[in-house]
């Protein structure tokens, strides 16, 4: 019943690149409950938002890129 004390949200030790697989599956849509359970806990909200600002950019740039290729 006792629970592990929780840390604060920012001082979470999340990796970049397990941010980054999360953004990633999250974007597509194909993250299942228990791997999202376990982001919440683990990954640190900075990098998160970052993360997903870096990708959400990428995305438009790409497709941009794609309008112009086929134009």
């Amino acid at each position: 019943m006792n629970a592990p004390p929780e840390q604060p949200a920012l001082a979470r030790k999340g990796s970049w690149l397990r941010t980054v697989r999360a953004i990633a599956w999250s974007l597509i849509g194909l993250r299942r409950g228990s791997e999202y359970r376990q982001d919440v806990e683990n990954l640190n909200p900075l990098h998160i938002i970052a993360v997903g600002l870096v990708a959400i950019f990428l995305l438009v740039i790409g497709l941009i890129g794609l309008v112009h290729w086929i134009v």
